[in-house]
């Protein structure tokens, strides 16, 4: 099976996984898969995506976000609990995030949110039976990416747009990257954040992006040809 172009049905076993999950020690299921003992199978249709080192999920329409381990995702402080930061995500559960879970915290460096803050984190877990847990630091507990994010613009965009724009080398990004200098953090709960150096700047790379949703690669281009001259005028 080609885990790039296979198109996999629900109850499926992904056969290709566990031949993976055999030689490599880690390996990273996303949307759209489980595993069942040593099996692992599809709860989605759609085709079975692929990325190193090791992270697979399917991609499907689907409109509400089910979080997966490893997922980046933004997230809005609706509150907090104790030592505990609530936050939504788009998901059928509310997820948390304590306050140790950001580079340089600790229980008399705490970090300062307040509801309607937007972050920009990764699922720590995520099943059935546990709201998910989020953090702001990677493995070497460095923020990276992560974190608060500060004014800028927030949108909410299809999931399938999410997951699109963060494949390594997409070229969307690549070709507004020509356009004008900008910072974006996208999730793949179909949520985006964009700053560049003016309002008019920032809205015009909003619309651009959300136009790229039933864009083809091909038509890519015109799009962001077309932003520049947006600005120019």
């Amino acid at each position: 099976m080609d885990s790039s172009n296979a198109i996999v049905m629900p109850g499926e076993r992904i056969t290709i996984i566990e031949e993976v999950a055999k030689k490599e020690k880690r390996v990273i299921l996303g949307p759209g898969l489980r595993r069942l003992d040593d099996t692992v199978v599809a709860t989605k249709a759609g085709p079975l995506r692929h990325k190193e080192p090791g992270t697979y999920w399917i991609d499907n329409y689907q409109r509400r976000y089910m979080p997966a381990r490893g997922d980046l995702v933004l997230g809005i402080i609706k509150g907090k609990a104790g030592d505990q930061y609530r936050v939504e995500i788009g998901s059928a559960d509310i997820a948390s995030i304590s306050y140790l879970a950001f580079e340089a915290a600790t229980k008399k460096n705490r970090p300062d949110l307040n509801p309607g803050d937007i972050i920009y984190a990764r699922v720590l877990n995520a099943s059935a039976d546990i709201e998910p847990e989020l953090v702001c630091v990677n493995s070497n507990g460095k923020r990276g990416k992560l974190g608060l994010l500060a004014d800028g613009f927030f949108f909410k965009c299809t999931l399938n747009l999410g997951r699109l724009l963060l494949r390594e080398n997409c070229p969307a990004l690549a070709a507004l990257t020509r356009e004008l200098p900008y910072e974006i953090a996208i999730g793949v709960n179909g949520r985006i954040w964009v700053k560049a150096n003016s309002l008019r700047e920032t809205m015009a790379l909003s619309n651009a992006i959300l136009t790229m949703e039933q864009a083809g690669y091909t038509e890519i281009d015109k799009i962001c040809d077309s932003l520049g001259d947006v600005l120019q005028a």
